[in-house]
């Protein structure tokens, strides 16, 4: 493949943690209000994009992750709405994925999508990309994404995705959902958690699981430098411990999205205090609700 004559160098500098005092896009009062995009795309910096889809468009506002290597870039998770024409997901990863291309050019950029797990709101979007040239979908069905991985073999290996001198490392996570994946991209120092870490309802499928996970990913983010810890929703309000109810498709005042490798000793140790009665239990930026 021919990669241009300017190849990034993904591993020369220690990652920094780079601000994210973005406004997100929340909805609005109503639909005849909404002037906000149907997708937004945020720039972490030149090769890292989070994008997120609109309230107003599925009230579920899940966040997506385009990452670009040299070779190939990785789309994490493809929204809540299956509709292209009111979630243009593969015409706004094109347009983002071409106006990169303009300023880092390279022949047969190939484009990869993965996902966090298998529920509808990460999903949905993925028959937008079936035809699309040089793409490859991964199913997240629980066979599929497990064997792309390794994670049949050996459910706690770290895999490895070579997206051409950038190489994410990705673990599974069960709990949240049987065939969830962790994705850490060492040139960012991200931690992408999908929903099984974000400030909002943590639904727990297994206890056991989730609570293994949670110490996978703390022994994991201790051996690495983590900026920040990236889920897939926000559903908390500003006053701790507060969440906006299950679908609402307005949120004024949203916390930031990012959360640390702390929030995760928090989840942990807060996870050793539910009672067997299975009740949701608040946290100040989270709530943790198991067997959901």
């Amino acid at each position: 493949m021919d990669t241009g004559t300017h190849p990034i160098d993904f591993g020369g500098t220690p990652p920094r943690a780079r601000p994210l005092e973005v406004r997100w896009i929340h909805g609005s009062p109503s639909a005849k209000h909404n002037t906000d995009p149907d997708i937004q795309v945020h720039a972490y910096d030149e090769h890292t994009f989070v994008l997120r889809q609109n309230k107003a468009v599925h009230y579920e506002a899940p966040f997506l992750f385009l990452l670009c290597g040299e070779e190939r870039a990785v789309l994490i998770d493809t929204g809540a709405t299956e509709s292209a024409e009111f979630f243009p997901l593969r015409r706004v990863v094109d347009a983002t994925l071409a106006d990169w291309l303009d300023r880092h050019p390279r022949d047969g950029y190939e484009l990869l999508v993965l996902h966090t797990h298998g529920h509808g709101d990460h999903v949905a979007g993925d028959g937008q990309f079936a035809d699309r040239p040089r793409t490859t979908v991964v199913s997240a069905e629980p066979a599929v994404a497990w064997r792309y991985f390794g994670f049949d073999a050996d459910p706690d290996a770290v895999a490895r995705v070579d997206l051409g001198g950038r190489v994410l490392e990705c673990l599974a996570t069960p709990g949240h959902h049987e065939a969830a994946v962790t994705y850490y991209d060492p040139p960012t120092g991200l931690l992408l958690t999908g929903d099984t870490v974000y400030p909002g309802r943590l639904y727990i499928q297994d206890v056991p699981a989730f609570t293994r996970s949670m110490d996978r990913l703390i022994e994991f983010a201790d051996r690495r430098p983590v900026t920040h810890v990236l889920g897939c929703h926000i559903e908390m309000t500003t006053e701790p411990g507060v969440d906006y109810p299950v679908r609402t498709t307005y949120q004024p005042d949203e916390p930031p999205l990012q959360l640390t490798p702390a929030h995760l000793r928090r989840i942990r140790d807060a996870l050793d205090d539910l009672g067997d009665d299975g009740s949701r239990r608040a946290h100040s930026d989270f709530v943790l609700c198991p067997h959901d």
